[in-house]
């Protein structure tokens, strides 16, 4: 099948898939219940990956490990769901969306509870393996999950909503999560993410609607799918903007301290998290009409960002300033690259989607070691230089890539 074909049937594909969208509820309108119950999805993957970061000298002194070794709880999950996320959703591409979409959330609850309730690293670190894989799970399907719950034109708009579950879970999640880390344990705080799960479990009975998966022998080989116009240039961007990202985020702890702010942390990524929240936002209402546009803005924005923090001042202004536009131009990058490559992947979007799934959490892995070595072997003061180096290729791919993968508007049904 030639790639034009592909494109063609990507089209009618979006097409039937509205159409079974609107069976479901008022056209034109979107099920905000359902969407926010995939929001929390999102939240609890989000924040179940995070978590560690906050409590991590707790957690290593009780498990009887370095914080090093602890903090490779973080990438494990990350690799599990680099590793994973491919593989099982080819196996299971044929499950209804609702059934797959509870056992991720299942999966997470087991995960949970047993990282709360382990007083061995080994255990530990297996259990945030199972998180991992059933982020990939949640991952592979959220995006495309969203697309089908909503018509056509608002298809940007749903994935949005989605989306909001990450900066929430940074702005929010993780600070709180850290504060009753420190009053009750945090023990405590992973039992508190399993009783999210079963809430989230019950809502998601309850408010959204189901979907079949896909015929047997339907989803598209990775060769073909990557050979589509657009989709090979979104994944190159998701890959190196999200190492970007993990780079200067993963270590900001202790680039803050290398600037002598180290007490300020909590207060610099709540300002992150604060405009994150207003980017997404900004980008739903946006995203449909200025894909393009908010794209290569949101890569300038981070860019500046960068280019600010690497220039030593002293001036912890700047630094907030900084952490503002490095937050306006991150917060909507999931809700733009997840929307570019299931636009680029037409009939074969759910495949596109999960490869970007897998790119996105192996950039999160790499960024950790990559950060790591450049903290360990050129100091803190690197970081925001590698950041500026990462991104010139990401705004020249943007830029150059106007017709399939980033186009000035998004394409349109026309069934």
């Amino acid at each position: 099948m030639s790639n034009h074909t592909v494109q063609k049937a990507g089209s009618s594909g979006r097409a039937a898939r509205a159409a079974g969208a609107e069976t479901v509820r008022p056209a034109g309108k979107l099920p905000l219940p359902a969407l926010l119950a995939l929001a929390t999805a999102v939240f609890t993957t989000s924040l179940t990956e995070t978590l560690p970061a906050g409590v991590l000298p707790a957690m290593s002194a009780d498990l009887g490990v370095g914080e090093a070794a602890m903090g490779q709880s973080v990438t494990i999950y990350a690799v599990g769901t680099a590793l994973t996320a491919i593989p099982l959703a080819a196996a299971t591409a044929g499950w209804r969306r609702k059934r797959l979409l509870l056992t991720a959330v299942a999966g997470f609850a087991v995960a949970n509870t047993v990282t709360a309730v382990s007083t061995h690293y080994p255990l530990t670190m297996a259990a945030r393996f199972l998180a991992g894989v059933a982020a990939g799970l949640a991952w592979s399907l959220l995006a495309g999950y969203a697309r089908r719950l909503a018509p056509v034109h608002l298809q940007g708009k749903a994935i949005a909503v989605v989306m909001t579950g990450i900066p929430v879970a940074l702005a929010l999640g993780v600070p709180a999560g850290t504060f009753l880390g420190a009053a009750l344990g945090w023990q405590v705080t992973f039992l508190l993410m399993t009783a999210l799960a079963l809430v989230l479990i019950a809502w998601i009975v309850l408010t959204v609607p189901d979907h079949p998966g896909e015929p047997r022998g339907g989803r598209a080989p990775l060769r073909r799918t990557l050979a589509l116009p657009g989709v090979a240039a979104v994944l190159f961007v998701t890959l190196v903007l999200v190492l970007a990202h993990t780079v200067l985020y993963t270590y900001v702890a202790a680039f803050l301290d290398h600037l002598g702010m180290g007490d300020s942390t909590g207060l610099v990524l709540l300002v992150f998290g604060g405009a994150s929240l207003v980017s997404i936002w900004f980008t739903g209402l946006h995203i449909d009409r200025r894909l393009r546009a908010l794209t290569l803005a949101g890569t300038v924005l981070f860019a500046v960002a960068a280019a600010v923090l690497a220039v030593p001042s002293g001036n912890g202004v700047l630094v907030y300033g900084a952490a503002l536009l490095w937050g306006l131009g991150w917060g909507g990058a999931p809700t733009l690259l997840q929307t570019a490559v299931g636009d680029a992947g037409g009939d074969a979007a759910d495949t596109a989607q999960t490869m970007l799934v897998s790119l996105w959490n192996a950039a999160m892995a790499g960024g950790g070691v990559a950060g790591g070595l450049l903290l360990d072997r050129l100091g803190a003061g690197a970081l925001p230089w590698s950041v500026l180096v990462l991104l010139l290729p990401v705004l020249i791919v943007v830029t150059a890539a106007r017709t399939h993968a980033f186009p000035a508007r998004r394409p349109r049904d026309e069934g």
